[in-house]
């Protein structure tokens, strides 16, 4: 069993900033890909960014040079740094994780998702 946690939503005027975490915890024995994906109101969930366990990162074109994906693997740990934050930022934001709970089964897993409003 594995369980994702998110923290680190709120409320935040544009501009701002806000950083997101994402903990992982249970039967892992490595943890693959991490990001973290969003969704809107009336919209389908679409990814934000991932970055691989060596560290190599990719950006949704409407994020890049504002959001900063990172992580600690020692912690199982994925962060999502977010600035300059815009009204169309706002979303249910979730973390995902491919997990591979011994060296042969992987799994994909889903956090419950932190609501990020910007808003005046």
């Amino acid at each position: 069993q594995v369980q994702l946690v998110e923290s680190g939503g709120g409320l935040v005027q544009p501009g701002g900033s806000l950083r997101l975490s994402c903990a992982a915890s249970g039967s892992i024995f490595r943890i693959n890909n991490m990001g973290w994906y969003r969704q809107a109101p009336g919209k389908e969930r679409e990814l934000v960014a991932v970055v691989t366990s060596g560290g190599s990162t990719n950006y949704a074109d409407s994020v890049k040079g504002r959001f900063t994906i990172s992580r600690v693997n020692a912690r199982n740990t994925v962060y999502l740094q977010m600035n300059s934050l815009k009204p169309e930022d706002t979303a249910v934001y979730y973390c995902n994780a491919d997990i591979n709970v011994n060296r042969d089964a992987s799994m994909n897993s889903w956090g419950k998702g932190t609501l990020v409003t910007v808003s005046s």
